[in-house]
């Protein structure tokens, strides 16, 4: 694709990490995914998986992340090395000064682990938006300031300033940006922080916005050089039926989100024909394009080739899986292709 490509990037050589929705299961609540989340967190960190990230979204009955600071509290407090974060933070929804009063709080209870992602939508739908926040439009213009203003809150105490960020202020608690477009790739590259694509749901722009992160890249006192993750669907089993069987979980909740009717995660079914329909088959795929099905050498042969075209420097995992013990035994399995 292009002269990446043969720079021959192997993935024992970049690093893994988990993006954990914290879907909601059919039949259960919000108190057992955070349960399950927990667990999924141990288990990865002993596997040796580098970050545990949580997304932030709302009015949406299927996934339980909130209050994604408060919940990256709780994972922290229940592990010890992995380094946990957001991805991302939703910073439109949020006074910059808030955001790094939680994060320079939770780098005081957890140093040198934690991760602040930051994106620019709502991750929400409007109406919701607009509860969220008062001012819509203006936080999203503002977006480049406001992601400044969060940077200068972490950097040396500064006395004289009239607005500190405490605890914050002096933690230099890494900021990523977060994105689907170019426009966070090219911010990214501006600001010299690393960057991460959500390409598990959103694939169309994803080698364009690492290009222009790339190319445009300044370096900047916390990053010398680019620093690119991408994040991807895998759902791993000994086999590549028993694989795709579980997968029909994730598609089905991708049709509902299609279909504007989000919901809990549901059990996997022998097969989605007639449940979907062509049209809907066709834009559930399409959305799912960098997802990876299968057994372990079916997976580690689709993740090598999207790292030769890729050349990203850390993969992230996300995992939607019903049943808990096959979702451990999915990141069991992609561990041991890195590993």
């Amino acid at each position: 694709m292009n002269d990446l490509v043969n720079k021959n990037k192997q993935l024992s050589n970049i690093s893994f990490s988990v993006l954990d929705l914290v879907h909601v299961l059919s039949g259960q609540t919000p108190s057992d995914s955070f349960r399950n989340s927990l667990d999924l967190a141990r288990h990865v960190e002993q596997l040796g998986y580098k970050r545990y990230w949580l997304a932030e979204h709302h009015n949406m009955p299927g996934i339980a992340s909130s209050a994604t600071a408060v919940l990256i509290g709780h994972i922290a407090g229940g592990t010890s090395t992995i380094r946990v974060g957001s991805g991302g933070i939703m910073l439109p929804n949020h006074s910059p000064l808030v955001v790094a009063e939680q994060f320079g709080t939770l780098e005081s209870l957890f140093p040198g682990r934690i991760d602040l992602g930051i994106g620019r939508a709502p991750g929400t739908d409007q109406l919701t938006s607009i509860a969220l926040r008062r001012d819509l439009k203006g936080n999203v213009e503002q977006f480049p300031q406001h992601v400044q203003e969060i940077q200068q809150y972490f950097g040396p105490p500064d006395p004289t300033a009239r607005v500190r960020a405490i605890p914050g202020e002096g933690l230099q608690v890494p900021v990523w940006l977060l994105g689907s477009s170019t426009y966070g790739a090219q911010l990214a590259a501006h600001l010299g922080v690393p960057y991460a694509f959500a390409s598990h749901f959103a694939p169309t722009n994803l080698h364009a916005a690492l290009s222009a992160y790339r190319q445009n890249f300044q370096p900047s006192e916390s990053l010398a050089t680019p620093y690119a993750m991408a994040c991807v669907n895998v759902i791993a089993a000994e086999t590549d039926e028993e694989a795709n069987y579980l997968a029909t979980s994730l598609y089905q909740a991708f049709l509902n989100v299609i279909r504007g009717k989000p919901g809990r995660l549901k059990p996997p079914v022998e097969q989605m024909d007639g449940i979907w329909e062509e049209a809907e088959e066709y834009a559930v795929h399409q959305m799912l394009q960098y997802s990876f099905i299968g057994s372990a050498t079916t997976v580690k042969k689709d993740l090598q080739r999207f790292l030769d075209t890729t050349q990203v420097d850390e993969l992230m995992v996300a995992t939607a899986i019903f049943d808990h013990q096959a979702r451990l035994q999915s990141y069991e399995l992609v561990q041991k292709i890195w590993a």
